[in-house]
């Protein structure tokens, strides 16, 4: 936009523009005005601007109806000039600050978009379960993947699964306690709780990588014990363990429980820790341990247990959401209930002295707890650099927590069944 020919040039121009006031002197003008100008730099005057006072000075000294119009022509000069640099800075390609952006409503409104989108792609990642049970293969090759990987192990130590938490140990705070030492306290406890004393051959089934097999062969030197597992992976961990700590009475292999090589009446102690979670068939779980347990020898089971659920106290449609997850990411086909073991065991007709109980107070913490122990020690998992691991790493954080938060609202117990064999 073209200025006119008297503002071009003219440095008050700048002044108005950019906010500054020029350093005026004021001078007399022949009919009385007060004329404004802007004072000459000696370099102004060495280029040939006529001296103040002089003549040639004398003679640009505006006339009043000039001075009125080289007014006006400089006020509306300074408008179209303000006008243009504000065009130029809006259009500028130089892009707003992020705080700049954010603070117009259409900035806002993006974010919270965003923001949404990002919500509402969490919750589907990680609202459903990944690791869906579709056969004893998928348990078989889950364990293989977490005892290959070694985090479980770092973590858990040798016993994959929940520790024991006295109440007065609860009262001090899980964190005060060792995360693995709970492990060995909750097989003390169960074995009391069995009340099994001198056996000479056990069988633990779903061994995982040996922690118990190890821990009752110690207590029992003169008894055998047998761990088998869906995983090649656990065997061949758990035998190296066995070796390196110099326990000679244990061994470890492949087998399904629902179909055990094993001779009728073939132990006094069959131990059952956190396995009848991955098994398709309660019943015949509880019917193989039986078939393969000597007559007065003792069946002593430790499992996760959904509530039970009745004519009138069904389950919500929310409850049943949040069962679906737990079965679907840790490759469950499905819980039953504490009751539901009961007239499991009852129904074979081979059991005595059948007892249940509740172990979700005293257990319960240590969800938390493995959380804890993660976020406490975090470099075994940074250190192997490797993404997809990491990843799996947070999925298994959000299971943690929401296991404990299904067990806290009652929705998940924790299952304790004995019988001894008539």
């Amino acid at each position: 936009m073209a200025l006119p020919a008297r503002v071009q040039g003219c440095t008050c121009n700048r002044a108005v523009t950019s906010g500054v006031q020029p350093f005026t002197h004021s001078l007399r003008a022949p009919h009385g005005l007060r004329s404004q100008r802007t004072v000459q730099t000696p370099a102004q005057r060495r280029s040939g601007h006529p001296a103040e006072g002089s003549d040639a000075w004398h003679s640009q000294i505006e006339t009043p109806a000039e001075y009125q119009r080289s007014t006006a022509e400089v006020a509306e000069g300074a408008r179209q000039l303000q006008a243009q640099e504000i065009m130029q800075v809006s259009s500028s390609s130089q892009p707003q600050s992020r705080l700049e952006q954010l603070q117009t409503p259409q900035g806002a409104a993006a974010a919270l978009g965003v923001a949404t989108v990002a919500l509402l792609s969490l919750r589907a990642i990680f609202g459903k379960g990944s690791r869906k049970y579709t056969g004893d293969q998928t348990v078989g090759e889950e364990y293989d993947a977490w005892t290959n990987e070694g985090i479980l192990e770092a973590y858990w130590g040798e016993h994959i699964h929940l520790g024991y938490y006295t109440e007065e140990e609860r009262k001090r705070g899980y964190k005060k306690k060792d995360f693995k030492a709970a492990k060995f306290d909750f097989c003390d406890e169960m074995l009391k709780w069995a009340g099994a004393t001198a056996p000479t051959r056990v069988l633990d089934v779903g061994c995982g990588f040996g922690g118990t097999s190890r821990h009752l062969a110690k207590k029992f030197r003169s008894a055998s014990v047998e761990g088998i597992t869906l995983s090649p992976a656990q065997v061949k961990r758990g035998t190296e363990l066995a070796q390196e700590q110099g326990v000679d009475n244990v061994h470890f292999q492949v087998m399904d429980a629902l179909k055990m090589d094993w001779p009728d009446d073939s132990f006094d102690l069959v131990w059952a820790c956190e396995s009848g979670e991955h098994m398709p068939d309660k019943k015949l779980y509880v019917e193989e341990m039986v078939r393969v347990l000597k007559p007065g020898g003792t069946l002593v089971i430790a499992t996760w247990c959904q509530r039970e659920e009745t004519l009138d106290t069904p389950f919500t449609k929310e409850e049943k959401a949040e069962l679906d997850f737990l079965y679907s990411e840790w490759a469950h086909p499905f819980f039953v209930s504490i009751e539901e073991y009961a007239r499991l065991m009852e129904g074979t007709g081979k059991l005595k002295d059948v007892d249940t109980a509740d172990w979700t107070a005293p257990t319960i913490d240590s969800w938390r707890h493995s959380i804890w122990v993660g976020v406490w020690n975090p470099w075994p998992v940074i250190l192997k650099f490797n993404p997809v691991l990491w990843y799996k790493t947070i999925r298994e954080i959000v299971t943690l927590e929401r296991m404990h938060r299904a067990f806290e609202s009652g929705l998940m117990q924790y299952g304790m069944m004995k019988a001894v064999k008539k």
